[in-house]
């Protein structure tokens, strides 16, 4: 008779077997049994077991491993490090626990990193991450970069630029060295209202050691965003005492000045220092616009410093062709159609109480209207009634709160592009009934008149319209003739000279773009959404007017075009 014998069942496991052994290691360790090494730390004494710290220190595998002296000493002097931490550590090779807490994590994590003990390493750094606060942040990013503990000192880096207005109030920040110094002031990423913050930081950190500090203020002074500045602001640096004596920082200051008295000249002047940090130009909004539902009535917030889109609100109703402009950091949502009528009537939405209010309506029914505000007063410009193309404009006055016509555009133009430059308002491509158009026409509100400038090279429909020192940018749009139901759509953006009344053609957009929402965030023109001739598109990209680039930023949310895309500064 021939037996069969299943190799698994002449297998026995002991489920509990690798506990109890090093429960018996770690009695062993107690009672100084079987130990082959002891390790020295200054004044303490620790045997233990060369196996147990090998096989969980790839420090010890090292030297217990090889062909070294301390392989066959039976003391080893371990230099720098903590008796404390490292008998800690020690009992951990045997446990697998260590006990983590604010008075000894640092000594704890120092030792870890030199003996290599990954998992200990990252257990505190994720303490620490979790003690970080304004007074000890500072602190806890040097220490990290000490250790090459790169996570935690990324960790504590993000902490410091979030928090940086709690942070140059603490000590820790007026003990920073002079590296550390320089590298906060040169970085985009520090949360700060506004640049006169950390100019007041940096003046605050030189006196507190005005004699060894201060002849290090020029070099300083030059990663400060002088011309953004206010005005007023940079005046009366002038007369500090501590910029007034240097001659290098009399330069830069000047440097800043020139910057507001010659704003013809800011395209010329540009530097690192005209380029504003990501947390003093505001966020973006993106209002609305056609989605795969026929029609988004969400708001999404653009933060350029997380470089991230968040839904913060919903419309009243769906909207589609409508117009946003800003007043008093409110967006006021004007015109548009729901679907089955065009509609005159006005939102307000105030980002800070996140509410609405209704504004008193237009007095004509207008969508594919172009919105913007002219010194105070907003205007809504040409757009379509429902029966017939517009070239009628009504103005907003905020004070009196009502709406009067103003002149009329030569041309009537619906999916309009409306911008403002120079004290003007220009109103670009757009349809008129019979195709797309290549005109332009601005607007003067001092004489209420409208004229005409240099045509584009392209006819836009759905263009997308913004300025940026002292140019106008036309971006995307499509060219359909009115008897065509096939759109050419456009990636092409042109730039309009009013030195010259020319338009010059740019760097492309990555994709073409129908019904694009284009607004200046910072030194850079935001492309957001649009309509590819399939899908549309969540897709987002910025210019930047001085490399003559378009880079990939974060996606919205949900892909729309014809949404409104303003910037406001909270």
């Amino acid at each position: 008779m021939e037996l069969c014998v299943c190799p698994e069942e002449c297998v026995f496991s002991a489920a509990s077997h690798a506990n109890s052994t090093f429960s018996k290691m770690e009695t062993y360790l107690h009672t100084q049994q079987l130990c082959d090494v002891t390790l020295v730390a200054r004044d303490r004494r620790i045997p233990a077991h060369r196996l147990v710290l090998s096989s969980v220190s790839d420090y010890f595998a090292a030297m217990f491993t090889s062909d070294v002296r301390e392989a066959k000493q039976e003391e080893v002097k371990m230099e720098g490090v903590d008796p404390d931490a490292l008998w800690a550590l020690v009992q951990y090779a045997y446990t697998g626990r260590v006990e983590l807490r604010e008075d000894t994590i640092e000594s704890l994590l120092s030792a870890s990193c030199l003996l290599q003990l990954s998992s200990v390493v990252q257990a505190c750094c994720s303490f620490l991450t979790k003690q970080l606060h304004p007074s000890n942040c500072l602190g806890i990013c040097s220490y990290a970069d000490a250790q090459g503990c790169s996570q935690l000192q990324h960790a504590a880096y993000v902490y410091t630029m979030e928090h940086f207005v709690e942070v140059v109030a603490g000590q820790e920040f007026l003990l920073l060295p002079l590296e550390e110094m320089e590298r906060l002031l040169s970085s985009d990423d520090m949360n700060v209202p506004d640049e006169e913050t950390v100019v007041t930081a940096l003046l605050g950190w030189v006196r507190h050691d005005c004699p060894s500090r201060q002849q290090y203020l020029p070099s300083l002074l030059a990663h400060i965003r002088l011309p953004l500045l206010k005005p007023q602001f940079l005046a009366d640096l002038e007369s500090v005492s501590l910029l007034r004596d240097s001659v290098e920082c009399q330069r830069l200051l000047m440097e800043g000045m020139k910057y507001h008295l010659l704003p013809q000249r800011r395209p010329l002047l540009q530097s690192p220092r005209t380029r504003p940090r990501k947390a003093t130009v505001g966020v973006l909004f993106a209002v609305g616009g056609m989605d795969a539902t026929k029609g988004a009535t969400s708001i999404e917030q653009y933060c350029l410093r997380r470089d991230t889109w968040r839904q913060v609100a919903t419309m009243c109703g769906r909207r589609l062709q409508f117009g946003v402009a800003v007043l008093d950091n409110r967006l006021y949502v004007v015109g548009g159609r729901d679907g089955l009528k065009t509609l005159n009537t006005v939102e307000c939405y105030n980002p800070l109480s996140k509410s609405w209010s209704i504004m008193p309506p237009m007095s004509t029914h207008r969508h594919g209207l172009g919105v913007a505000v002219l010194e105070g007063p907003m205007y809504a410009v040409g757009g379509h009634d429902g029966w017939s193309y517009l070239s009628t404009v009504e103005r907003w006055d905020p004070q009196a709160r009502q709406w009067s016509f103003i002149a009329s555009m030569a041309t009537p133009r619906s999916t309009v592009g409306v911008a403002v430059l120079n004290g003007k308002l220009y109103a670009v491509g757009g349809r008129d009934g019979s195709s797309c158009l290549r005109s332009v026409e601005c607007f003067d509100p001092h004489t209420n008149r409208w004229s005409c400038c240099a045509p584009m090279a392209n006819r836009r429909g759905g263009v997308g319209v913004a300025t940026w020192n002292g140019f106008l940018y036309a971006i995307g749009g499509h060219d359909a003739p009115a008897s065509s139901l096939a759109s050419r759509l456009s990636d092409c953006v042109e730039r309009y000279d009013p030195q010259t009344d020319a338009w010059t053609a740019v760097a492309p957009m990555s994709i073409s773009r129908d019904a694009v929402g284009v607004c200046l965030l910072g030194d850079r023109l935001y492309a957001v959404g649009g309509y590819d001739g399939q899908v549309y598109l969540n897709a987002v990209e910025a210019y930047d007017p001085q490399t003559n680039e378009w880079t990939q930023v974060a996606p919205l949310c949900l892909g729309r075009a014809g949404a409104c895309v303003v910037a406001v500064k909270l």
